[in-house]
């Protein structure tokens, strides 16, 4: 039983894990219209980041703690001169993304020297109850997780910049009429998707390690659960992350890692298949 409620534990976690990743992706695709194929890389600067801080001496913690704040710079800078040029022809934003997060991975790579680095747990250890194991970092990884849920979801749904922003998804032209910097509003949608993409990859770091292809089986997974979940929606890609990341964590207990990277796949975008609006009814966040 306790091991059953430790495997358990480590699916959640990893489900949490994808469930930031999506979050991120989500709001960009909901908010937007897009889907950024650059969200792996910003997934990859924010481990980056990290690794920057402990390779100098400081604290991980501080590193992660900055990561949101860096990449969603680097996101808004991206935005203002790339990709808002792409609003128009959502495939070619996919494309344009894609070779921008492609372009990150080298130079990542480049300066890591294609190298795999080790970043230690802010908080090692676990705690024991009778034959449970609790991680601690895995622990940390859950709830900031759901505070960064709910913060999310009051931000966009309870704040005026969520009102102005579903107003200029609404209509464009009569937000702009009233006033309302519909650029100004999507850059900073998109600053927010990346920097929480960042807080993911600095969350995530210590446990996979750095190496330049840490976002890729990040951001397959988070469009397949996008796509699950429903696009439009909030609910829809955390209900998809949640999904994926529980299916990804739990089968390579019953099969080999390799089939079970492809049962993923299979599950979802059979799930796709049979509903393709979505597991959830899409409408503007």
């Amino acid at each position: 039983m306790g091991n059953f409620v430790n495997i358990a534990f480590d699916i959640v976690s990893f489900s949490a894990i994808i469930v930031l990743v999506v979050l991120g992706l989500g709001v960009i695709a909901s908010m937007i219209g897009i889907f950024n194929f650059a969200h792996g890389e910003f997934v990859l600067l924010g481990a980056y980041v990290v690794f920057l801080f402990h390779s100098n001496g400081l604290p991980a913690w501080a590193g992660m703690l900055v990561a949101p704040f860096v990449v969603g710079a680097i996101g808004y800078l991206l935005e203002r001169t790339v990709i808002h040029r792409f609003y128009a022809t959502p495939v070619i934003a996919m494309l344009g993304t894609y070779a921008l997060g492609l372009t990150i991975r080298e130079i990542v790579r480049s300066l890591t020297g294609g190298l795999y680095h080790a970043i230690p747990e802010p908080l090692v250890g676990s705690w024991s109850m009778g034959d449970f194991n609790i991680a601690k970092w895995r622990a940390v990884i859950i709830v900031v997780t759901l505070l960064v849920i709910a913060a999310t979801w009051v931000f966009l749904t309870r704040s005026s910049y969520g009102l102005r922003v579903r107003a200029s998804l609404e209509n464009p032209s009569l937000a702009r009429a009233s006033g309302i910097s519909t650029a100004r509003l999507y850059a900073m949608t998109f600053a927010f998707g990346a920097a929480l993409a960042g807080l993911a990859g600095a969350l995530m770091v210590p446990l996979f390690s750095l190496y330049a292809d840490l976002g890729v089986r990040f951001l397959i997974q988070s469009f397949l659960a996008v796509m699950l979940g429903g696009v439009g929606t909030f609910e829809g890609p955390i209900l998809g992350g949640a999904i994926v990341g529980g299916i990804s964590a739990s089968l390579p207990w019953l099969v080999p890692p390799v089939l079970a990277d492809v049962l993923v796949f299979v599950i979802a975008i059979t799930i796709v298949k049979l509903r393709p609006q979505g597991l959830l009814k899409a409408g503007r966040i």
